[in-house]
């Protein structure tokens, strides 16, 4: 499974922190978010269930038959680069566009923009402005687990070891 919930991007450190506020017992998702607001620099309950979903997609918390609990785990940005390009949608076909170039983020969005399903686009009155959106904050979160560099206002793969 492949999620699409790209929040705003803020850092390891907020990710981090939004990891550690989940708790280890399971937990419904009003108090998991209530924790992630009181607990984080982020804003909202509706933009902690962004996070709480992201968190999921990273493979740092997990959903029980009882709530989310958080995993047990070192969110370093190795294992974070790894979950993120396989679970989160979009992030591997944005990177493969930077296999042989550099791109802007509307170039980005051109070569996600076939991978775009008909509900997505039946789902927003301006879907490409909304995927374009994601497209940039797919590229700010790639760039902040180290899988590309952003030079001026273009990408391109990072050097991996």
């Amino acid at each position: 499974m492949r999620y699409k919930v790209v929040p705003e991007p803020h850092g390891l450190d907020t990710l981090r922190a939004a990891h550690a506020a989940v708790a280890l017992v399971p937990d419904s998702v009003e108090d998991c978010c209530t924790r992630i607001v009181d607990r984080t620099a982020i804003p909202s309950r509706d933009a902690a269930r962004e996070w709480l979903t992201f968190l999921q997609a990273l493979e740092l918390v997990r959903e029980t038959p009882q709530g989310f609990e958080r995993v047990r785990t070192d969110p370093d940005r190795e294992r974070l680069a790894e979950a993120f390009e396989r679970r989160v949608f979009g992030a591997r076909e944005l990177l493969a566009a930077l296999d042989d170039a550099t791109v802007t983020a509307d170039e980005a969005f051109e070569h996600l923009r076939p991978a775009v399903g008909e509900w997505e686009r039946q789902r927003h009155t301006d879907w490409t402005a909304e995927w374009r959106e994601r497209s940039r904050r797919l590229l700010a979160w790639a760039e902040t687990f180290g899988l590309v560099a952003r030079e001026d206002d273009r990408y391109r793969a990072a050097e991996r070891e």
